[in-house]
This record gives structure tokens, sequence and C-alpha cells, in this order.
């Protein structure tokens, strides 16, 4: 680890994450400037993407680091989770390190500063790279679908593409909307807002979901026609193998050990959808070999967060360089590779 990254995690996570995006937004933080490699062009919903590495949403909250984020590399960046009002999430402390295993332990409930602060950043910069705008709901809204919607329309215009986060552990009932008839409510009520400025609408869900979850997850976004499905969030699952005195902590882990878990359900998904819509693999990606192992089980993007916490800014030419190698080594194209091992 650099001695920057060291410092970094001296500090506790929350004041450690505030200040990677002021040095991201002051250009303090500079990643590998070589040119990204022909071979990880990837096509999807019409558009290219120079590689298929994305930043996942949890990052950058509040849309404030997009075009720093998008210089080190990645392929494509996804914002917030952004709700309509702004919101404090839950009691301090809510982030944890567990350093030990590679993870995470976040209990955060979707803190931010709402719609109006992530339009505006939105729609003064100019449009370039990839960018997704997640989307969820105020704790104490009384209709949570409405608030999908109230983000949806108003963040259309800037957004490459929408996600409807219904899979956060740590906003009471949200997991719910996972339902058979809630996600389908909930969905199609976004669709017909958005519909006079339609952009690709996908749906993240938890890397918990069970068989029968995903065969209703999967039914009603095939029957909306969906462009696509996020697998997955944080889950509340603990493997055996964690060995950092912070496993206990409650929330939703990520890192690592969730690279096992999300592969698993990646793959039973994409058998669910049999090519019908693209899936973006995300959960535990920290090398390479992992974006490989996305990408044969059926993502056609492959997101990360927890191992950019532990790697820091080389972290996307580092997976874009192993990912090269292992294509090569099997003398598949991008495109060949989606879905192999499915």
């Amino acid at each position: 680890m650099s001695l920057v990254l060291r410092l970094l995690h001296a500090l506790p996570p929350e004041a450690a994450h505030r200040t990677t995006i002021a040095a991201l937004r002051l250009g303090v933080v500079v990643g590998d400037r070589d040119p990204p490699d022909p071979v990880l062009e990837s096509r999807l919903w019409g558009r290219s993407f120079v590689n298929p590495i994305g930043l996942a949403a949890g990052f950058d909250k509040h849309a404030e680091a997009i075009d720093p984020l998008l210089r080190l590399g990645f392929g494509c960046v996804e914002i917030g989770s952004v709700t309509p009002r702004p919101q404090e999430g839950n009691p301090r402390p809510r982030l944890f390190r567990l350093a030990e295993d590679r993870g995470v332990i976040n209990r955060m409930g979707f803190p931010g500063q709402g719609l109006d602060a992530a339009r505006s950043r939105l729609a003064v910069r100019p449009r370039r790279g990839f960018v997704g705008v997640n989307v969820g709901a105020n704790k104490d809204s009384t209709d949570r679908a409405a608030d999908y919607v109230t983000c949806s329309v108003a963040l259309a215009p800037y957004a490459d593409y929408l996600v409807c986060n219904v899979s956060s552990p740590n906003t009471p009932g949200l997991r719910n909307l996972q339902g058979r008839t809630q996600l389908a409510d909930l969905l199609k009520r976004v669709q017909d807002a958005i519909a006079a400025r339609p952009v690709p609408l996908l749906v993240k869900i938890a890397p918990d979901a069970s068989d029968d979850d995903l065969d209703d997850i999967v039914a009603v976004c095939r029957e909306l026609r969906m462009d696509g499905i996020i697998v997955g969030n944080t889950t509340l699952s603990r493997p055996p193998s964690l060995r950092s005195p912070r496993r206990e902590e409650a929330g939703g882990l990520s890192g690592a050990p969730l690279m096992a878990l999300s592969t698993d359900v990646l793959r039973r998904t994409a058998r669910r959808v049999e090519q019908q819509f693209p899936l973006i693999g995300c959960g535990g990606v920290g090398s390479g070999a992992d974006a490989y192992a996305k990408i044969r089980a059926g993502a056609s993007l492959v997101q990360v967060y927890t191992a950019f916490i532990y790697e820091g800014p080389g972290l996307p030419r580092h997976l874009e360089r192993g990912l090269a190698r292992l294509l090569a080594r099997d003398g598949l194209e991008l495109s060949e590779a989606v879905g192999k091992d499915a």
C-alpha cells in the first residue's frame, strides 16, 4: 500500500472518503495516463465504452468528481444514490473497513445532498464519458415509488443510464420493493414517467436473492423490456472466513468476501435472462481475473468500489491490463467472453 493510502486509512473511513473526493476535484489524484486498450472497447445501448470497468454508485454520491474519475480510466461512472430530499442517513459510525478481509461494512442509509444538488452539478458539466445515475427513496417517504419517479424524471436529461436501487439493506423496507408486484409497479411508473425522454433503465438487486426472488425479478424485467439488471448490492450474509474484528457490525458487506456469492447470483440471473438484456456484475471485483469471472458469468459491464478504497487510483488500469491478458490467453473477443460460463 502506498504512503498516501496508508495516510488515508489512518483517518476514519468517512473522513478519508471526503478527503479523496476533495483531492479528485482539485486534480491532486491522477491515474495511469496510458491510452485505453482497444481490445476492451465495448458497445452497449447503442453507445461505445472505452472499457467495461465501471465505478459503482456510492463513491461519488453527489456527482462531485465525475470527470476526474473518468480520467483515472473507468469506462463509466455511476453517481448516487440520489434521493429527492437531502437526508442525513443513519447515525455514525456507519462505515467500517475490514482490512484483513479486503472488505467494508456500511449502514449509511442513503445520506445525501438531495436531488437539486446532484442536478445542478450534472447540468453544468459537458456531456462526455458514460455516466449512470442511481436513484433511491427517502427513508421517511410515504410513497417510495414516487421518489424514484421524481428523481428519474429530473435526472434523465443528464444520464446515460438510470438505475433504480431497490436493494440497499440500510433503508428499512426498501428490499421489499424487489417483490414481484411492488417491483413491477415501481418500474412501470418510472418507464411511463421518462417515456418522453427515454434513457436505458436498469434495476439494482441484492446478492442475497433466492431462486424464487430471481424468478420474479427477471420475469418482471423481461415483461417490461427493461434495459438491464445490476447484480448486486451489498450482502447481509457473513462468510465464516471473515477475520476482521469488525465482521459483526450491522450493515451490508462489500469487497472481496462478496465475490463468490455475487458471481453465483449473476450467473443464475444470466440463465434466466437468456440474453434478452445486458447485465452489470458488481460485488467483490479486485483483479483482472475477478472482472473476467464476472464477464464469463454473464456481465457485459463490471463495477468496482471497495477495491478502489484499498488499491487507489491505479485500480482501473490494473484491471484493464489483467482482463486484456486473460482474453488474449483464451483467444476471445470481449463480446465472445460474455456469458461463456453461464
